[in-house]
């Protein structure tokens, strides 16, 4: 498909949106608007972010000599600063690192993790106490069930943050340049301020929670409660300290000393029991993971993603080899039979993830079942094409029966960033706080997360226990998605992720059939108007041409829920014109993203 061609394809499947969204309806950040950016393409190196300074601060590593790793560094200390409604330095993240000259996949863990049950001293409960301490997690002093606004501005649900952590391992295995330039361009913006975008600006005045927090509203709001104007200046003299520190110090300057401590005290100020939320020793021992990649084939391309605690790998590559083994034809992914066929995989895929999935440090994953050739072609078999399957059921694994389905509400605010450097090197990383601004707590100029409450919000149905249910120390699970794409002589062919909460695993897949499936370019695979399920309904798009399949999915028994989905998929694909090689870039038109290279 030719540039021109999709272009138009891409101008007529978005439109405008706007109006802010329900967070308890799965949407993890309001609809800002929609602005189609053409693809990007570069000889030697890109980087696609959320936001254009985040994207320049990684050009500009690569640029003086850095590397991927040394770039996705970069973006992420900037992204605190300019994006903070979406990730930064008090959440967590999962990251893909491809070593071009070993043709190697390594995946990274920075997922947040919840307080111990020990005491604020190390003192050691009664097991009984720490079941009653997790089981009792999210229900209020009287037993009721908690809301989630009981659970998302108190501290209560703040995990211990690990994108620090994470970052500062991943540097010392593949970084470039020294640790301490990778904060150079954070540190000077903050000091002298950036304009604030039209999404940040809509965000705050959205927000009902962050004007409570004092230090939150010197920063971002006037005295009259107003958010900060689009294009006013705004500095943060705060987090440019925090990152001198962390500069300074490496990730311990992050998990111990001033920095903790603060984070601590300030979870007490807003109303919290030491007993309920992280202690000190929780910030100091926190320990990223090196994972294992969740890879499998699709077509004649091999797809590489993170694994557990995130389950986006694993659903992801389950609706692909579903669609693969199908009779359906994704060559055309605007057609209604593509969708359906779509919608109904993803079903399945999702009815295995809220049964099978959580952190493997605590529970056994059937990861090789859950991914095997054989097993597709048994779930395929359940995608009828004249009729939808409003609740699809999981497979049968071993575990079947003996646990309980998730229902954590995992409403995250995310970012994602894909980067390929000079040398081929390429990272995708996401990365999160939550909801927007996290727990709407500020510490040292950035926002803690409130990740806790991805956990199930039920311990246990019928006596099964629920797989990611809250246990002390443990990952809550996650929906994030960096992937890899390889062509059949092994060569990195795309970089990829999303933002957008549950909904990532949809949003990744959509876009990869979009490009592999459909060849489109990389703007509009990311810009593919959205279809995917919900219990009892399917989700489409509001305002794109997804709408005009409305009625052939009714026609298969699909009852339409409409509304804003707002993803934030950034892509890069190798590319071959005149004979040279280069990378082309897509930014999803819904948020803000820029891509650039060189």
């Amino acid at each position: 498909m030719s540039f021109i061609r999709s272009l138009k394809l891409a101008l007529i499947v978005l439109v405008a949106v706007d109006g802010l969204a329900s967070a308890q309806g799965i949407q993890p950040e309001a609809a800002s608007g929609a602005v189609l950016r053409a693809t990007v393409h570069t000889q030697k190196f890109m980087a696609v972010t959320a936001n254009r300074y985040a994207t320049d601060a990684a050009v500009t590593m690569m640029k003086n000599g850095g590397n991927a790793v040394d770039a996705v560094l970069a973006a992420q200390w900037t992204l605190t600063l300019v994006e903070p409604q979406s990730s930064g330095i008090g959440g967590g993240a999962f990251l893909l690192h491809w070593q071009a000259d070993a043709k190697k996949v390594t995946s990274w863990d920075g997922r947040e993790t919840a307080r111990r049950v020990n005491g604020e001293n190390g003192g050691t409960n009664s097991p009984g106490a720490t079941i009653a301490a997790s089981e009792n997690f999210f229900r209020r002093a009287d037993g009721s069930a908690a809301g989630f606004a009981d659970m998302i501005a108190t501290g209560r649900a703040v995990g211990a943050p690990g994108v620090v952590p994470m970052l500062k391992q991943v540097h010392q295995a593949h970084g470039k340049l020294p640790w301490a330039n990778t904060f150079d361009y954070a540190i000077a913006l903050a000091e002298n301020g950036f304009e604030v975008s039209p999404r940040l600006n809509k965000l705050l005045a959205d927000d009902t929670f962050l004007r409570k927090d004092p230090a939150s509203f010197a920063l971002y709001y006037n005295a009259d409660g107003s958010p900060k104007a689009v294009g006013e200046r705004l500095k943060n003299p705060a987090l440019a300290k925090t990152l001198r520190a962390i500069a300074a110090g490496g990730s311990a300057a992050m998990q111990t000393g001033e920095i903790a401590q603060s984070i601590v005290t300030s979870m007490l100020a807003r109303g919290a029991k030491a007993d309920e939320i992280l202690s000190l020793a929780d910030l100091a021992d926190y320990q990223p993971k090196q994972r294992e990649p969740v890879c499998a084939p699709y077509r004649t391309w091999r797809i590489c993603s993170m694994g557990p605690p995130s389950s986006g790998g694993i659903t992801v590559l389950q609706i692909l080899g579903q669609l693969e083994q199908s009779s359906a034809s994704m060559t055309d992914p605007m057609s209604s039979a593509a969708a359906h066929a779509f919608v109904e995989s993803s079903r399945l895929a999702f009815a295995d993830r809220g049964r099978y999935l959580a952190d493997p440090d605590f529970i056994r994953i059937p990861q090789a079942e859950m991914l095997d050739a054989t097993y597709f072609s048994q779930r395929a078999k359940l995608i009828n094409p004249d009729r939808t399957m409003p609740n699809a059921p999981p497979g049968d694994l071993p575990q079947k029966l003996a646990l309980a389905d998730d229902d954590a509400l995992e409403i995250p605010a995310t970012t994602h960033l894909s980067i390929v450097d000079a040398d081929g090197n390429a990272v995708a990383m996401t990365s999160s706080v939550e909801s927007a601004f996290g727990s709407r707590i500020g510490v040292g100029g950035f926002m803690l997360n409130n990740q806790l409450t991805d956990f199930s919000w039920s311990f246990e149905k019928d006596g099964k226990p629920v797989a990611n249910r809250m246990e002390p120390g443990k990952r809550p699970l996650s929906s994030m998605a960096p992937t890899f794409v390889f062509d059949a002589n092994g060569k990195l062919y795309a970089v990829i992720g999303s933002a957008g909460g549950p909904r990532i695993i949809n949003y990744v897949a959509r876009a990869l059939v979009g490009l592999l499936d459909g060849k489109l370019d990389a703007s509009a695979a990311v810009a593919l108007p959205h279809v995917g399920p919900r219990p009892g309904a399917t989700d489409v798009e509001r305002g794109t041409a997804a709408e005009a399949m409305t009625a052939e999915l009714e026609k298969r028994g699909h009852v339409i829920s409409k509304s804003e989905m707002t993803s934030g998929t950034h892509l890069i694909v190798r590319e071959t014109v005149a004979g040279k090689s280069g990378w082309a870039g897509g930014v999803d038109p819904r948020r803000e993203g820029v891509a650039a290279g060189e």
